[in-house]
């Protein structure tokens, strides 16, 4: 619990608006709702952890987000971030993209918004302690899962063909995220020297795809950028800009 102290120390708004967030959970993704395919399963609910091999807090929750990740209606990501590297083991997956989302959403001042490790964030909303399940899954039961439908093809010459249907007034970043589906890292040095750490759905690259403006939507995504070194999986994420609410996500099936 040391380390959770010093990291929202180190975020300087950690819990900031925690009160307000749960009044009001979700209040900026409801301002402007929408329409889904009634044909189209729910979405899944994104789970971002943000960790840290520096992190002597961080182990269960990297163990919680292994066991999240076994659930089909879940799509958990990890995302191990920088700061932590100075304390004497430099972090072989962290991402300073990673750093900057986690930064970006606790400006928001969101429920258990800060930037500390661990932490998991639900559907780019509210977050939790990462190694806090109740408090995560309490997050997951109230998460929007009716957003816009994605669907996804691959032909023949492995081009991926995305199409995402639904109504909104508003506009969403679409993103392709390349994931790791499992790592293993023996850590040498740091807080936890010693130990060997195990991670689920690690981040090894992001592209945007383009902007969906509540209309459907065709995107073609050529087969080189299902080529990302390191990567064995990945999906479709819908996001409003600024680090807003997820409202679509696929795990793709190639």
């Amino acid at each position: 619990m040391r380390k959770i102290v010093l990291c929202a120390l180190i975020g300087g708004a950690a819990f900031a608006g925690f009160v307000g967030a749960q009044l009001a959970p979700g209040s900026a993704a409801r301002s402007a709702p929408v329409t889904a395919d009634d044909n189209h399963p729910p979405n899944p609910v994104v789970i971002e952890l943000f960790t840290s091999q520096g992190c002597s807090s961080c182990p269960p929750a990297d163990l919680l987000a292994s066991r999240l990740a076994k659930d089909d209606s879940l799509l958990v990501i990890t995302r191990p971030v920088t700061y932590w590297d100075r304390l004497g083991w430099k972090d072989t997956l962290a991402r300073e993209e990673n750093t900057q989302l986690q930064r970006a959403y606790a400006a928001k001042g969101q429920e258990g918004s800060g930037v500390y490790t661990p932490q998991m964030v639900v559907n780019g909303g509210g977050g939790a302690v990462g190694s806090r399940e109740n408090d995560i899954r309490s997050l997951v039961r109230r998460a929007d899962r009716s957003g816009p439908s994605i669907t996804a093809a691959t032909d023949a010459d492995g081009q991926l063909t995305v199409r995402i249907s639904g109504k909104s007034d508003y506009l969403a970043a679409v993103s392709l995220i390349a994931l790791s589906a499992s790592e293993t890292v023996r850590i040498g040095n740091g807080e936890n020297s010693g130990r060997t750490a195990h991670y689920v759905n690690v981040v090894k690259a992001e592209r945007n795809l383009g902007s969906w403006r509540g209309k459907p939507m065709r995107l073609v995504v050529p087969r080189e950028q299902l080529r990302v070194s390191g990567a064995d999986k990945y999906a479709i994420v819908v996001q409003r800009p600024g680090a807003g609410p997820i409202i679509a996500a696929k795990l793709l099936d190639i």
